[in-house]
C-alpha cells in the first residue's frame, strides 16, 4: 500500500506546484556564487527554505534533477565529440579513459544550480527529512539522483583536478548521508551502483584544504564512509 511511504504534512496530491517554482527561483536568486557570502553559509541557509514542507522537499528533488540532468548532458556531449558513451550510471570508466580530454563541469550547469550550495542545501535537507522525503518525491529518482552527483563529484576530484576543500567534502559527506537515509526509509532500497561500491573497496583517504584551497585542515576517507553509511 504505497500511501504508507508518505510522511507527515502534505500527500502528493496536495502538493503546490507553483510554490515549488517559486522555492526554486528564490533558490536560484537569494544563492549562488555571485553572492557575497561563503558557500556553507549560503548551503545552510537554502536548506533553510527548502526544508520547511513537502512543497520545498519536492523542490529539492527537482534541484537534484535538474542538476544531474544538465550535467549529464554537458558530459554527454563532450564524449559524444570523442566517440565515446557517458554512462549515467557508472561515469568513472569513462573519466578513467577520457578524463584528460574532458572538462568538469559542475560549478557552471545551465540549470543555475551549483554543487556547493544548491546540491549540499538539497543533500542537506533529504539527510535530516528522508522518511518525509520518499512521500513527496520519487525515492528511486532522488537516489539515482544523489549517487550520480556523488560519483561525478569524486570523479572529478580523482581525474579533473578539482580542489578538494572544505566545502567540496561537506558537499559528498551530506550526498552520503541523504542516499543513507532515503535508503532507510524506503526499507527495501535497490542495490547500490558500481561506483559506490568501488570507492567502498578502496581505502583512499584524500586531504581536505580550507575553503580558500590554501591550508590542509584533515582527511577524509569516502569509501570508509560509504561502507558505514550504507552498509549498515
Amino acid at each position: 500500500m504505497r500511501w504508507l511511504r508518505f510522511g507527515p504534512g502534505k500527500r502528493q496530491g496536495q502538493q503546490d506546484p507553483g510554490r515549488q517554482q517559486e522555492l526554486l527561483h528564490q533558490a536560484r536568486q537569494q544563492f549562488g556564487p555571485q553572492v557575497q557570502a561563503p558557500f556553507a553559509a549560503q548551503a545552510d541557509a537554502a536548506a533553510g527554505l527548502l526544508g520547511a514542507d513537502d512543497d520545498g522537499l519536492a523542490a529539492t528533488a527537482t534541484i537534484l534533477r535538474e542538476f544531474a540532468d544538465s550535467a549529464y548532458a554537458e558530459i554527454y556531449a563532450q564524449a559524444a565529440a570523442l566517440g565515446r558513451p557517458a554512462d549515467r550510471m557508472n561515469y568513472r570508466p569513462l573519466w578513467q579513459n577520457a578524463g584528460g580530454h574532458l572538462r568538469w563541469p559542475l560549478f557552471a550547469l545551465p540549470c543555475g544550480f551549483h554543487p556547493y550550495i544548491h546540491v549540499t542545501a538539497a543533500a542537506h535537507v533529504l539527510g535530516a527529512q528522508g522518511r518525509q522525503a520518499v512521500g513527496a518525491a520519487d525515492p528511486d529518482q532522488l537516489l539515482d539522483h544523489l549517487f550520480e552527483i556523488l560519483d561525478l563529484t569524486l570523479d572529478g576530484w580523482e581525474f579533473a583536478r578539482v580542489r578538494i576543500d572544505a566545502d567540496a567534502a561537506t558537499l559528498a559527506s551530506r550526498l552520503i548521508t541523504a542516499a543513507r537515509e532515503i535508503r532507510a526509509a524506503m526499507g527495501n532500497p535497490p542495490p547500490l551502483p558500481a561506483p559506490a561500491r568501488e570507492w567502498m573497496r578502496r581505502n583512499l583517504t584524500v586531504q581536505v584544504l580550507d575553503p580558500t584551497g590554501t591550508q590542509p585542515i584533515g582527511g577524509w576517507n569516502p569509501g570508509k564512509e560509504m561502507r558505514e553509511s550504507l552498509l549498515a
